[in-house]
C-alpha cells in the first residue's frame, strides 16, 4: 500500500479510501460548541419583513399584531374558516 504524505501536513493519505472528504476536512465534534443563537432563531419563528414605509408607520409588532387582528376581525365570518383569530 503506497501512502503519501501531503504538503506541510503529518497526516497521511491513503489513496485506497474512497472517502468524499479528504482528512483535512475531518472534523474534530469533541471540540464542538453549541449554537449561541439556536435559541433566539427558534423564538423567530414568523418573521414578516416590512417595507421601509410600512415599518415608518408600525414602531413594533404589537402595533402591526394589532391592526392585523382588526382587519381579521373585519372580514365576513364563514363556516368553515381557514383562519383563526386570537
Amino acid at each position: 500500500m503506497k501512502e503519501n504524505y501531503m504538503k506541510n501536513s503529518k497526516k497521511k493519505v491513503n489513496k485506497d479510501i474512497h472517502d468524499d472528504l479528504l482528512p483535512e476536512y475531518d472534523f474534530d465534534f469533541t471540540k464542538s460548541k453549541p449554537n449561541p443563537y439556536t435559541a433566539q432563531l427558534r423564538k423567530q419563528e414568523n418573521l414578516v419583513k416590512l417595507e421601509p414605509d410600512i415599518a415608518k408607520v408600525f414602531k413594533t409588532s404589537e402595533d402591526v399584531n394589532n391592526i392585523l387582528r382588526a382587519i381579521i376581525k373585519s372580514y365576513p365570518k364563514r363556516q368553515n374558516s381557514s383562519y383563526k383569530t386570537a
